[in-house]
């Protein structure tokens, strides 16, 4: 059947509205999720959302957001793997979450790789959350922790410059997070550190939040919005004992082996392994 010039025109417009129509909604319906999203993850009482990272962009990481160290050279635990910079297989981002990946493939002549991400900017005091999920298998050590920026940029010395351990997880330890504080007066080396540790149901099945409470008298630590740690500010406090009225800066890595992770030593057949991170959000006091 042959249809008219007349019809085919009109039919032609039609379609065409249709597509517009059908575009137009699909606009909507995104507004309209992350409206819903954002509501459903509301800030927390007493506190605005000054920083983030939602990994929308599938690739590197925002290199606005993020930088990356590399280097092989243990990082002061006999760590084993070389951590790369600006390669995908050791961090990306995919499918909505960031990824980073500890690979036993011999990248330039390194037996184990890796990533180790700073945030780009620093805060003094905030609550800072991620919500992830960790790797699992014995040699696995990942980490959510912070640093002064005065540390990173080569203009202090640890442990007097302070070290805030929102979360770290053995692989020969599964399931135990641990909090901590790091000090010139308080710190591993000499036993004296502050700490806490929790048992988190699935941490390496699924995902939970990791969080930090940082204010001018006190850090808390909490899983899942359960409290498990809190140092409170000394009296008559130092910077040997209080160094945290510094901006510091958030590290997110995944570390092979070492003094700690390495302790029951590495297992040669599980990797590789990911630590995955879903957001990162950085909240300051209204």
């Amino acid at each position: 059947m042959k249809l008219s010039t007349t019809f085919r025109r009109h039919f032609a417009s039609a379609r065409h509205r249709y597509a517009l129509y059908c575009g137009l909604f699909w606009v909507a319906a995104c507004v309209a999720a992350a409206a819903i999203a954002a509501a459903q993850t509301p800030e927390p009482a007493g506190w605005t959302l000054v920083w983030a990272d939602e990994f929308d962009d599938d690739g590197l990481p925002d290199p606005a957001r993020w930088t990356q160290e590399a280097g092989a050279h243990g990082w002061g635990n006999r760590e084993l793997q070389f951590y790369t910079r600006a390669r995908q297989d050791n961090a990306r981002v995919e499918g909505g979450r960031l990824v980073i990946e500890a690979r036993r493939d011999g990248h330039e002549g390194h037996e184990y790789t890796s990533a180790r991400l700073n945030s780009a900017v620093a805060w003094r005091y905030g609550r800072v959350e991620v919500r992830a999920k960790l790797p699992s298998g014995r040699g696995t050590w990942p980490a959510i922790w912070m640093l002064h920026r005065a540390f990173l940029e080569g203009g202090a010395s640890w442990p007097d410059s302070g070290e805030i351990d929102i979360m770290e997880h053995v692989g020969h330890d599964p399931d135990i997070v641990h909090a901590s504080v790091h000090t010139k007066a308080f710190n591993h080396v000499a036993g004296t550190q502050k700490t806490a540790t929790t048992q988190v149901a699935g941490a390496r099945d699924g995902f939970h939040v990791y969080a930090v409470e940082w204010t001018e008298t006190a850090i808390r630590a909490f899983v899942d919005g359960r409290e498990y740690f809190q140092f409170e500010k000394p009296a008559g406090a130092t910077v040997a004992e209080w160094p945290f009225d510094e901006p510091f800066r958030l590290l997110l890595n995944l570390a092979v082996g070492g003094a700690w992770g390495g302790a029951q030593g590495v297992d040669e057949t599980i990797w590789p392994q990911r630590l995955e991170v879903e957001y990162v959000r950085v909240y300051q006091r209204r």
